[in-house]
């Protein structure tokens, strides 16, 4: 049983419990905020997050992520550029981690937040728990899409000695950069309550506790 059955209402801001008021506008009690049963347009909010970050994904790995300088030369790189780079100077560890933070989980997201839109609009009959533990894994992780963002920062700010050596950051950095954070708003306009709308009320009370 959800709780807007039974007449409960939660604050997005403060967390508390309000019971539903009908035929007027509720604001909570403790933090003033406005009341919804479910976050407005959150659908819509998160396809139109989703659909832009995919669009950025393209030049993110097709511009050149960074440039590096050295004696006046330099070729730039895109992200697997990048890695392949790394996997021939023999760092593969490194090169890892960067293949996981920058191509991996990035692409991880953008399909885990669509498949979750989908399933929730189109009322597929898919389990809620599995939908949930999908949701929380993609709103953990997403911190560190960053991972190479900051790398990069740091290389930037300390690599510079003039004509001898530098690194620069290239136009797929900023993208890349947007490809992260427009990921990660997306993930928190997703209302995941609304995984438990659109499922029989007997799947919703083997799995209630995951609300």
């Amino acid at each position: 049983m959800r709780a807007l059955d039974a007449g409960i209402l939660l604050c997005g801001e403060c967390h508390k419990l309000e019971y539903l008021r009908e035929g007027e506008e509720q604001h909570c009690e403790r933090c003033g905020a406005h009341l919804h049963p479910r976050r407005p347009n959150s659908l819509v909010r998160t396809w139109a997050l989703l659909i832009t970050a995919a669009i950025l994904y393209i030049p993110a790995n097709m511009l050149p992520i960074m440039t590096v300088n050295f004696l006046g030369n330099g070729t730039p790189a895109t992200i697997m550029e990048g890695v392949i780079e790394l996997i021939h100077a023999d760092m593969l560890p490194i090169a890892l981690v960067v293949f996981v933070a920058s191509i991996l989980v990035p692409t991880f997201k953008l399909v885990g937040i669509a498949t979750l839109l989908y399933s929730v609009q189109r009322h597929q009959r898919l389990s809620a728990k599995q939908r949930v533990l999908m949701y929380r894994f993609i709103e953990w992780i997403g911190r560190w899409s960053m991972l190479d963002i900051f790398v990069i920062a740091i290389l930037v700010a300390l690599v510079n000695f003039g004509h001898l050596a530098s690194i620069e950051a290239g136009p797929g950095a900023a993208a890349f950069c947007l490809v992260v954070i427009l990921t990660m708003i997306a993930a928190v306009t997703f209302d995941p309550r609304l995984i438990f709308d659109n499922i029989p009320a007997e799947a919703a009370e083997d799995e209630e506790e995951l609300a």
